[in-house]
């Protein structure tokens, strides 16, 4: 198995690299809230010297009940997340739940995740 590093941001992630923090509320409530997250765990990540890759997601399909909070929606959800990376500077996660989603969503995440179901 060959070990290989992917870019994100600024930085290179696996093959021996530091490990990376990704972190990050699991469902966008507001845009301060986002900010707040992502300046707290920023300045935890510089204090112990490692990456940050900021995570949320605008829309949490797999709930357990109908009633629950999904999120802000794509449209709102990459405003906010695209926010996060211009005003904190750090690159952005979250998920795609449907393929026409990822022309939208990778004009503004440095990381695309398939959530699983």
């Amino acid at each position: 198995m060959n070990p290989k590093t992917v870019k994100v941001g600024d930085f290179e992630i696996g093959a021996g690299r530091p490990l990376a923090l990704i972190a990050g509320p699991c469902v966008i409530e507001s845009k301060e809230s986002a900010l707040r997250h992502a300046y707290h765990l920023k300045g935890v990540a510089d204090r112990v010297g490692v990456p940050f890759i900021f995570k949320s997601s605008y829309d949490k399909a797999n709930r357990t009940s109908l009633k629950s909070y999904r999120g802000p929606g794509v449209e709102k959800g990459l405003e906010i997340l695209a926010q996060v990376k211009k005003e904190i500077g750090v690159p952005v996660l979250t998920d795609v739940h449907e393929e026409r989603q990822v022309a939208l969503v990778k004009e503004v995440a440095d990381v695309l995740q398939i959530p699983a179901f």
